[in-house]
């Protein structure tokens, strides 16, 4: 009996008849342990009609969770293509495309039931959020339970309910009983109402665990749920309680084909009499289990240590014995509670290999951990693997500390004594990688060149070829383009001996950069071959990686065109293919590429969505963080030079030149507007010191300009072949370099050019300068201008200064009109042709007309693809177009 949960339900029902008119949704079932969510999902079911189809999956609380164990469970109901892909370890993109379809071709309201989330692995959490971030454009409900009360900040859940869609996603939160409700459950009892609320605190299974044991025995109330299960087992006959003790170790479902290896002849006897007495049920599938996780640990917690060590070794034979093939997981379980290393060091890795193999990452490294609690059981040549690759599959998780580094030299120490030179290579090489994500790029080049130096020694392979191209990366990075490519080309040839597809993508990425960042164009060909052999293999990563090495050349380079389809392209491709990180990393391009251009409060409002967010590590933040400072600092905000001395210390914590070069030039323009020459020239001599070789051609010129302007004087060395544009203004021919950079689409680096004209042409210049600047409100700079004509006595021949937010001010990042960004904000909502339609009284021709453009300059295919960068960009709606349709992005 359900009581006091009327509300809770209609809301869930309420959501089903919702989205059978069209959109999907997100249910968010919490509450503590025992609070009554399964019972109430099991209502929901039972009221949901005909026309909607319930499809349930369950989290158990093995050691480690069963990677996709949810959709395991549904996968009966989810096809036959989601089955095969399940049973062959296929892809996770793959997988969830599948479902995806098969969600998206009902014709029933599908209700997807995720229990127990808190327990999820790192796969199926992946898939909550593949779903969840797609579901306006589903006829789908999406349901997880989970207890609100066991989720901390940092619990992998919390960053996935984070980056669901606020707009679809309705929280329905379980209170206790209240008194009047506990007396209702209690009625029949013989407890006073208050003795009952008082000992249970209105918690549904506290309450029904203590009447059933009130109705076998008039004692005592217990003191607690454990008290109160104990109480009804020892009132049991001696075979159903060691029968319930036993099978208490198992997690989740208790599979039929235990029970006779366990039990003999009367495990199923034992079990249906179980069921009888309300100790366990029996689902659909005529499989077992407690009535809830919390009679599973009271139970278990009966049981002495060294007797559950026992029953996981019976339980681990059982499973082992014939019948339908356990799980690797399960076998981990019980090898790890009967302390059997030897099956833990045989099953671990394999279990691990399952879960790596579907993305679920933190449950590979969480197996392997388990393997390493019996390491000094371990042979040498395991026990190096086994460092290795819970290393890899630690890092994979996020976990890039200083245990992961750690576990690298141990493998390293271990496969040395082995004699196997390779392995150390290949570890230290590793381990460079892991000190660069870390931003620790001193110890990265250490171990990269280690890495070289001792595959070196050992004949041609693979892991050498990697070594060189990651050596060839790392100088790519800090701008020692000509060694970039000579490392390389090393890494290309032997790739090539090897024919291994993936090394030369990376190398042909790296020497492709290298040429383009030495103006050589021929490298656009080596990264459109990169790209082309990425895609083609499916290697998603090293193909972000091209475009956002193509984004930063065409913005660097001042090649806008190309900027503008590079980053189009790219964002689009990240968005389908969920590659977050990369997807923030290049919208930090597209800010800088809109301040180039002079679009500074557009570059405002780019950037700062990326940076406002705080899940995102340094190196993924930091473009759009130097682009905000640039742009704070050009609209004479009080913050700007706060921001880019915030952007220094990062940028200097990477120890590459792409993020130093730009953040100093911005604190130079910053001293320059605020009138510091001294700041300025003590970055001046900062940029002197890195050397010219860690510049491109573009940079050079810009110092030059700059070293100019402030009457530093500059070697000779950094005085070589520089932008047309630079090279005018070094002449003194400032309004021929303006000419240029506004031919090249830069008006803010026209009007710098213009402000340091000579001669007779400076009150024109100036004038020209302020002309330029005030639409786009570069107010620092134009009350620059202001003042040097002031001081050169040529104020008469400035324009009226204009005041308020100008029109070029207001235009959309993307050139999205008004009603443009309407309509893309109830396509992010999950609205039809026909429902925009109704929404802004207009015809369903004009609609279509309105969202074919609306997906050409968001340079996406489909509506889903649009709603997807909806939620990855947050500025591409402006908060009151947002709010207006309720649609709120993360």
């Amino acid at each position: 009996m359900l009581v006091e949960r009327e509300k809770p339900l209609g809301q869930l029902l309420e959501l089903t008849k919702s989205v059978a008119r069209g959109r999907g949704a997100i249910a968010l079932v919490g509450g503590e342990a025992g609070i009554g969510k399964t019972s109430l999902l099991e209502e929901m079911r039972l009221h949901a009609g005909t026309d909607c189809r319930v499809i349930w999956g369950g989290c158990d609380a093995l050691f480690t969770p069963r990677a996709l164990g949810p959709i395991h469970d549904m996968a009966h109901s989810l096809g036959d293509e989601v089955k095969r892909l399940l049973d062959s370890g296929s892809q996770p993109s793959q997988l969830f495309a599948a479902v995806l379809r098969q969600l998206e071709t009902s014709t029933d309201t599908v209700v997807m039931v995720f229990e127990d989330v808190h327990w999820a692995d790192h796969a199926t959490l992946d898939f909550l959020k593949f779903i969840g971030r797609r579901i306006s454009m589903l006829r789908s409900v999406l349901v997880m339970s989970f207890r609100d009360d066991e989720i901390s900040a940092d619990h992998p859940l919390t960053q996935v309910l984070g980056e669901l869609p606020p707009s679809r996603t309705s929280r329905i939160d379980l209170q206790p009983l209240s008194a009047a409700g506990v007396a209702a459950l209690g009625a029949p009892s013989g407890y006073t109402s208050d003795e009952l609320y008082a000992t249970t605190g209105g918690n549904p299974f506290f309450v029904t665990e203590l009447l059933a044991g009130r109705e076998e025995s008039r004692g005592s109330v217990p003191a607690s749920v454990k008290d109160a299960v104990s109480s009804r087992l020892n009132r049991l006959a001696n075979s159903e309680r060691e029968f319930l003790e036993t099978v208490s170790v198992i997690p989740g479902t208790i599979p039929q084909n235990l029970l006779l290896p366990l039990f003999g002849d009367s495990g199923e006897t034992l079990a249906m009499a179980c069921v009888g007495r309300n100790l366990l049920m029996q689902d659909v599938n005529r499989t077992f289990r407690f009535r809830h996780e919390l009679a599973r640990l009271a139970t278990l917690s009966r049981i002495s240590t060294t007797k559950q060590k026992n029953i996981h070794a019976r339980v681990l034979d059982a499973l082992l014995q014939e019948g339908p093939e356990p799980t690797f997981d399960q076998l981990v379980h019980h090898a790890a509670g009967a302390l059997d290393a030897r099956r833990v060091l045989k099953y671990a890795p394999k279990a691990a290999s399952n879960a790596a193999a579907v993305g679920a990452h933190r449950e590979a490294a969480a197996h392997l951990a388990t393997a390493l609690r019996f390491i000094d059981e371990a042979e040498p040549v395991i026990a190096a693997q086994l460092y290795e690759d819970w290393a890899y599959e630690a890092a994979l998780a996020l976990r890039i500390n200083d245990e992961v580094l750690e576990a690298r030299r141990h493998a390293i120490t271990l496969w040395r004594a082995l004699g196997r030179i390779d392995k150390v290579g290949d570890n230290l090489r590793w381990l460079s990688r892991l000190h660069w994500y870390r931003g620790e790029a001193a110890e990265a080049g250490h171990f990269a060149n280690e890495a070289v130096r001792v595959l070196e020694s050992t004949p041609p392979s693979r892991e050498r070829a990697m070594a060189y191209s990651l050596r060839s990366q790392l100088h790519m990075l800090n701008d020692r383009m000509d060694e970039a490519i000579v490392w390389g080309e090393r890494a290309l040839e032997l790739a090539d001996s090897f024919n291994d597809e993936e090394v030369k993508i990376h190398a042909l990425n790296n020497i492709g950069t290298a040429l383009i960042f030495r103006d050589q164009s021929e490298g656009i060909e080596l990264l459109d071959q990169s790209l082309s052999l990425a895609l083609k293999a499916g290697h998603h990563e090293h193909a972000a990686r091209v475009y956002t090495n193509l984004a930063e050349y065409g913005v660097e380079f001042m090649n806008f065109q190309l900027a503008e389809r590079v980053i189009g392209d790219g964002l689009a491709f990240d968005a389908h293919h969920d590659l977050y990180a990369w997807t923030h990393y290049l919208i930090g391009r597209l800010a800088q590429l809109r301040m180039e251009q002079g679009r500074l409060r557009d570059a405002e409002t780019i950037a700062n969505g990326v940076v406002k967010l705080d899940r995102l590590t340094l190196l993924m933040q930091l473009p759009a963080l130097i682009v905000l400072a640039r742009a704070r600092v050009r609209l004479g905000e009080d913050d700007g030079p706060a921001l880019a001395s915030k952007a220094l210390q990062n940028a200097m914590a990477t120890d590459e030149s792409q993020y130093i070069v730009p953040t100093r030039f911005c604190l130079i323009e910053a001293a320059w507007l605020g009138d510091s020459l001294d700041a300025a020239h003590e970055h001046l001599d900062a940029l002197v010191s890195l050397g010219a070789s860690q510049m491109h051609n573009w940079n050079l010129g810009q110092l030059a300009v700059w070293a100019n302007r402030l009457n530093f004087d500059l070697p000779d060395a950094f005085l070589g072949n520089l932008p047309s544009p630079c090279a005018a203004e070094l002449q003194g021919n400032c309004c021929a370099a303006a000419d240029e950079w506004e031919n090249l689409g830069a008006p803010y680096s026209a009007a710098l050019s213009l402000m340091h004209a000579k001669g007779d042409d400076v009150g024109t210049a100036i004038a020209r300068s302020v002309k330029l600047l005030d639409p786009f409100e570069a107010t620092a700079a134009a009350d620059k201008a202001r003042t040097i004509a002031q001081n050169l006595g040529y104020a008469k021949h400035l324009p009226r200064m204009r005041r308020g937010p100008y029109k070029e001010a207001k235009n959309h990042p993307l050139g999205l009109t008004r009603r443009e960004q309407e309509i893309l904000a109830l396509l992010a909502n999950g609205a039809t042709n026909r429902d925009i339609s109704e929404a802004l009284k207009r015809s369903q021709r004009t609609v279509e007309h309105h969202v074919s453009s609306v997906l050409s300059k968001l340079n996406v295919t489909n509506r889903m693809e649009a709603m997807l960068r909806v939620q990855n960009e947050p500025w591409l709606l402006p908060g009151d177009v947002a709010e207006l349709f309720n649609v709120v992005s993360n």
